[in-house]
């Protein structure tokens, strides 16, 4: 098993070259900005809608693999993603007549600060726990844009979106009643996957504003360096190591950094320059679905019926508040 690890590793890995080399064809061109709809557009957006949500999907693996602490791991993520995304950073600097506004270099930064801390928080219970448990629970994020839309900007939310909430709820309350071992880790993992999704929500609502004050790569660049910087205290914090782990954890580090937070994220960006927002939210809840059966053929894991149908519980909850929010 270990061996099969290693070659979906190596060969995904080769994956990730091919696609940054086509990423980085894109971010140096100079039609940086697209509309939606635009005809022959659409197919190509699909298939990076999907490809980013591989990528994504294999996060958890790459965190539960791994021989480090998932703070350390999520530390390298963001840190060697911030080394790729610099020399982009940079020339869209030289393009610029004016210097980046402070407020939203401010969202950025705690834009950043907010995915550290959910990034601290999943990876810990991918750990701690299984890997599709924390990533399931943490895609609860949904439910609290929705809470912050209301609390911060005084947004109203339609009937669908707290049916939504209830059933999403009730699945994640029924999820955390068992657990497939006997003890508490199941439930741990679950709750660190919800701490995680509040981070993230919150991650959403900077990020909302912040992106319509600096582009696509101004912003995912500060963001990026502010979450590594963040995660490298929370790795002095609680007395990690920075070095000393085998081989394998390096690739590893190096393959979630460039596959997911890199690649992964800029096809879903490109994605969401040409897809509703009704296609691509959706979509992106088959991230713990593909995680489930990961998990299941490279590292062997197993979950219950009990927690099979809980899960699916907790997605049409989550389903149901995209619907309502996104519904015209």
């Amino acid at each position: 098993m270990k061996q099969v690890l290693i070659d979906s590793l190596a060969y995904f890995i080769n994956i990730i070259l091919c696609s940054l080399k086509a990423c980085c064809n894109r971010l140096f061109s100079y039609n940086n900005y697209v509309q939606l709809h635009q005809p022959g557009k659409n197919t190509r957006a699909y298939v990076a809608l999907f490809g980013g949500l591989s990528f994504m999907s294999f996060a958890a693996i790459f965190i539960k693999a791994s021989h480090a602490p998932g703070i350390v791991t999520a530390f390298y993520r963001m840190a060697i993603a911030s080394l790729v995304l610099t020399v982009p950073f940079l020339f869209s600097l030289r393009k610029l007549e004016y210097i980046l506004p402070k407020k939203g270099v401010f969202l950025a930064i705690l834009a950043g600060i907010c995915f550290g801390c959910d990034m601290s928080l999943w990876s810990t219970g991918v750990v701690y726990s299984n890997a599709t448990i924390p990533t399931l629970t943490a895609n609860l994020a949904p439910l609290w844009v929705g809470f912050g839309s209301v609390l911060i900007f005084r947004h109203r939310l339609k009937p669908g979106f707290w049916t939504g909430l209830v059933i999403a709820i009730a699945g994640m309350f029924l999820l955390i009643r068992r657990n497939v071992t006997g003890d508490a880790t199941i439930s741990i993992g679950a709750l660190l996957g919800v701490g995680a999704g509040m981070f993230y929500g919150a991650f959403y609502l900077a990020s909302e504003r912040g992106r319509k004050l600096l582009n696509t790569i101004q912003f995912l660049f500060i963001s990026t360096l502010s979450s590594a910087v963040w995660l490298c205290l929370l790795v002095v914090l609680f007395g990690y190591k920075f070095t000393g782990y085998d081989q394998n954890t390096w690739l590893i580090f190096l393959g979630i950094s460039l596959g997911v937070q890199v690649c992964g994220w800029f096809l879903i960006n490109y994605s969401q320059g040409y897809l509703p927002s009704t296609a691509v939210a959706p979509t992106l809840l088959g991230q713990p679905v593909i995680t489930f059966f990961l998990a299941a053929v490279l590292l062997n894991e197993r979950l219950s019926l009990w927690h099979i149908i809980c899960g699916l519980v907790v997605v049409t909850g989550i389903y149901i508040v995209h619907y309502s929010r996104n519904k015209l």
